[in-house]
């Protein structure tokens, strides 16, 4: 004889179905963490090299605040100087977060950039992670004004993606301005490229 259709059942039934599917999702989730881990950790490695100069030793992520927002960055160095900084950065593109990695100098000079991460549109913003495109080959050895020139800056815009263009350049500049006032210089602003006073 089946069982009498009735709100408590129906409420049990539903309990039982998300209790197991829950579990099954728990399993799963376990079973995944480590790889998942190891591959982002493989990854974080192969992009840091991407923007550091060759050699010498990487320290582990040290976290630092630009303008209130924590950002993640690594320090190169060479026989115990520091040699570069890799740095992890994140700006508003046009079609969501963009994040970067970019490889600074002591001085304050970019040795290079590598996009970790988009949501741009394919053929226009996406040229950003093209990699011997001339808009990122410009930024190795950049030190100039970080703004596209549109806005008055030296840098040379993707075409028909100036938001694209403007938000790595706004990633990159956070970066340079990280790495300037761990070195007690003073950060660059994003927009005029020019350096900012700290406040006394």
């Amino acid at each position: 004889m089946a069982a009498k259709s009735s709100l408590t059942n129906m409420v049990l039934c539903l309990f039982a179905v998300c209790l197991v599917c829950a579990a099954i999702l728990g399993s799963l989730y376990a079973v995944t963490k480590e790889p998942i881990a190891a591959a982002e950790a493989a990854e974080a490695r192969a992009s840091i090299a991407k923007v550091l100069p060759d050699g010498g030793e990487i320290s582990e992520a040290c976290i630092s605040d630009v303008e209130g927002v924590p950002v993640e960055y690594y320090v190169q160095t060479n026989g115990g100087e520091v040699s570069a900084y890799a740095v992890k950065t994140v700006a508003g593109g046009f079609g969501g977060p963009l994040t970067l990695m970019v490889g600074v100098l002591p001085d304050g000079s970019v040795y290079n950039t590598t996009v970790l991460s988009h949501t741009e549109t394919p053929g226009l913003g996406a040229k950003c992670t093209e990699e011997n495109s001339h808009f990122r080959e410009q930024w190795k050895g950049f030190s100039g004004n970080f703004a596209v020139k549109k806005d008055g800056g030296d840098v040379d815009a993707i075409t028909a993606s100036t938001i694209t263009s403007r938000a790595y350049t706004k990633a990159v500049a956070s970066a340079v301005s990280l790495v300037r006032s761990l070195n007690g210089n003073a950060p660059v602003d994003s927009v005029s490229g020019a350096s900012k006073k700290k406040e006394e």
